[in-house]
């Protein structure tokens, strides 16, 4: 009789990484440590479904940017599935398919969002759907944070199962934000040490966020996780 294949604990973190900051690390390595992991798979947005009216610097650079922040982290891995295939990028159809990628290669799922997402997630397309393909919901907080036991009740009510696969999970607060280091980058201001230097030399040398940008609602340090992924 064959053993039974080790299932593989992937941590699922999305959003549009533009740029990839200190702020997504942090919390993917504090997830990854705190439900022990196997990895974090980290999916950069093609077309978020909720920001048709700001672009999004291509895809080739947050890519390029993004295998340079998570290179010397080898429990790190970067899945381009949301960038190939064209139109909106919905969670429920980027689990399908990776379920369908991995066949049957047993996987438990856990996908990442941050905490003042979380009242949201009802709101999110087809959000039983995505709820059914995970194993936890993992709502990231600042250190002591808990959800008010009201938030889980109305969660548990809207969409029942969601409290026994809730996991809260507290790192480092470091309050970065995307949309901060491309107006940073626009009004010439440092982003060092926000960001890794690698990613910092990568901006600079392909002149990305130099162009002054509308100043928009700013992307909080636990939105900005999964900022592709709402209705």
């Amino acid at each position: 009789m064959g053993q039974t294949p080790a299932v593989r604990r992937i941590g699922l973190l999305g959003g549009t990484f533009d740029p990839i900051h200190y702020g997504h690390l942090v919390i993917a390595e504090e997830v990854r440590a705190t439900l022990a992991l196997s990895e974090v798979v980290f999916i950069p947005a093609g077309q978020p479904p909720h920001k048709p009216s700001r672009p999004v610097t291509p895809a080739e650079h947050r890519l390029a940017m993004l295998r340079l922040a998570i290179a010397s982290n080898p429990a790190f891995s970067l899945c381009e599935i949301e960038i190939e295939r064209p139109g909106p990028s919905y969670t429920v159809d980027t689990l399908r398919l990776l379920r369908e990628r991995w066949g049957s290669q047993p996987v438990s799922l856990a996908f990442i969002l941050g905490a003042d997402s979380l009242a949201e997630f009802t709101s999110w397309y087809n959000a039983a759907g995505v709820l059914a393909q995970l194993d936890c919901l993992v709502a990231v907080g600042r250190p002591g944070y808990r959800p008010p036991q009201e938030l889980v009740t109305a969660l548990e009510e809207r969409l029942p199962g969601i409290r026994e696969r809730l996991r809260v999970v507290n790192a480092p607060y470091l309050s970065i934000s995307a949309s901060d280091l491309r107006r940073r980058v626009a009004e010439r201001r440092p982003i060092k040490y926000q960001t890794p230097e690698s990613v910092e030399a990568y901006i600079a040398q392909h002149q990305l966020y130099r162009e002054s940008v509308p100043r928009e609602p700013a992307e909080g340090r636990s939105s900005d996780v999964q900022d592709a992924h709402a209705s």
